[in-house]
């Protein structure tokens, strides 16, 4: 099983100024250690269980792109962005300038939206949940639109587009990797099953995980599309240096019902030791997993 690292948290010792080079340590110790995916937030606010507006956030792609600059090997992405942050035209140019830069390490991380309080805060629309779904698809068509040969029109209910160039294209071939978060079973794993390579779920138990790929699995089928080919990956809460062995233990239940991928979030004050205590003493095992 592969590790992600979701920075979440830049409330850090002798912020605002050292969250540069927290963060960049944190990067490296986790790209030098093996870690598979690096991913940070996609938000405006910080959001209420963590401290809400007060605490310090990042804008996601601008951090994602100093990232990519002291790195080399692992995926590039955001967990997840919401549809409604960026006119999909401006969002599927940003993820390919981002592969462009990190050499072919970004994923696109997406979802419906939901922290309403950011949207009213910033003055930005918030609309209904079904047409942010709706939105949602039509995002992921063009995207895909963009970075393929077409760069035609688009003319989809809530956005049109006249010509979808992208130049440069992402060096990624086909494309970036799609990641859709969330667990929905009518709307968003119907989505996973039509237009990504990978979905996120979160590790509320082994059971709960076992029928949401099920659910999958029936999207899939109606799609056409093979399970296999699409990365199931879970986010998960409990610090696993508390207990190494019952954390891999619950892996290898996760594993065995086809999960691929366990993001972490730093635990603690120090997100560098935490990193780098993860890389040296869980990852070496959950590799073998």
């Amino acid at each position: 099983m592969k590790l992600g690292i979701h920075f979440s948290n830049f409330t850090v010792t002798g912020q605002p100024e050292s969250i540069a080079s927290v963060l960049a340590a944190t990067a490296r110790a986790a790209d030098q250690g093996g870690v598979s995916a690096f991913t940070l937030m996609d938000h405006w606010f910080q959001m209420e269980q963590m401290g809400g507006p007060a605490e310090p956030m990042l804008e996601g792609y601008t951090g994602l792109g100093f990232v990519a600059g002291i790195t080399e090997r692992m995926s590039l992405g955001l967990l997840v962005t919401g549809v409604t942050y960026r006119h999909p035209g401006l969002l599927a140019k940003t993820v390919a300038t981002l592969d462009v830069l990190s050499q072919g390490r970004a994923v696109l991380g997406i979802g419906a939206a939901w922290y309403e309080r950011e949207h009213l805060g910033l003055g930005v629309p918030f609309p209904s949940l079904r047409d942010r779904f709706e939105q949602l698809e039509e995002t992921l068509q063009i995207c895909r639109q963009m970075w393929s040969d077409d760069d035609g029109h688009y003319d989809g209910r809530h956005f049109q587009l006249a010509e979808t160039i992208c130049i440069p294209r992402p060096l990624q071939a086909p494309r970036p990797q799609i990641m859709i978060g969330g667990s929905g079973e009518q709307k968003t794993l119907r989505l996973v099953a039509r237009y990504a390579d990978s979905c996120n779920l979160f590790a509320v138990s082994h059971e709960v995980v076992k029928h949401k790929i099920a659910v999958l699995a029936g999207h899939c089928e109606t799609e056409q599309r093979d399970l296999a080919s699409i990365e199931k990956t879970i986010i998960g809460g409990a610090d696993p240096l508390e207990d190494v062995d019952g954390f891999l233990s619950s892996m290898s239940e996760y594993a065995a019902i086809g999960v691929d991928q366990i993001t972490m979030s730093p635990h603690g004050s120090d997100p560098v030791a935490w990193t780098e205590r993860m890389v040296e003493r869980v990852l070496p095992r959950l590799a073998e997993v």
